[in-house]
C-alpha cells in the first residue's frame, strides 16, 4: 500500500483502473489517447503527487517521448480538459484525478509542509460560497477550491 493524498491504498490497482477508465472513456467518445498522453497520465498516477510540467517533461525526455515543452503541455491540457488530471494552481502543478469517471467538483487539500495534495469533493453551489453567489444573483459554473494546511504526517512531525 502506498499513500494517496493522506491515505493508504492499493497503488497498482489504482494505476490499472485509472488507465482502463480513460481507455474506455476515449474509446466511447472517439478521442485519441496517444502514447504520450497515456504515459503522462501513467506518470501522474505512479507518482501520486502534484508535478510540474517540466518534471514530467524530464521523464518524457529520458524515455525519448519528447523533449520540447509543448509535448508535455499538450498532453496535460488533454488530460485536464477531460477530467483525468487537475491543475493545482497554488503549486503550478498537475495531479491525476482521484475520482476518474465521476462527475464531481474537486477540492484540494495542500500540505504547506510537504506539498502533498489530497483530493476531496466540493459543492461550490452549497455553503457560504453558494449563498454569496445566490445573494448576488451569480450562477456558479466552475470553482477551484484549494485549502492550505498541514497533512497528518507534518502535524505529527510538528508536535
Amino acid at each position: 500500500m502506498d499513500p494517496i493524498g493522506f491515505d493508504q491504498h492499493d497503488h497498482k490497482s489504482c494505476i490499472t483502473s485509472g488507465l482502463s477508465a480513460v481507455d474506455r472513456y476515449c474509446d466511447a467518445r472517439g478521442l485519441q489517447f496517444t502514447p504520450v498522453r497515456r504515459r503522462v497520465l501513467e506518470i501522474l498516477l505512479q507518482e501520486h503527487r502534484a508535478m510540474g510540467a517540466y518534471d514530467i517533461l524530464d521523464i518524457l525526455r529520458a524515455e525519448d517521448l519528447g523533449s520540447q515543452p509543448p509535448v508535455a503541455y499538450r498532453a496535460l491540457d488533454f488530460l485536464v480538459r477531460h477530467g483525468f488530471a487537475h491543475k493545482i494552481e497554488r503549486l503550478n502543478a498537475f495531479i491525476a484525478c482521484a475520482h476518474m469517471g465521476q462527475d464531481h467538483t474537486p477540492a484540494f487539500l495542500i500540505c504547506r509542509g510537504c506539498d502533498a495534495v489530497a483530493e476531496a469533493h466540493a459543492d461550490p453551489a452549497g455553503g457560504m460560497l453558494g449563498r454569496a453567489a445566490a445573494e448576488s444573483g451569480f450562477a456558479i459554473e466552475q470553482a477551484v477550491v484549494e485549502a492550505l494546511g498541514l497533512c497528518p504526517s507534518c502535524q505529527e512531525k510538528a508536535a
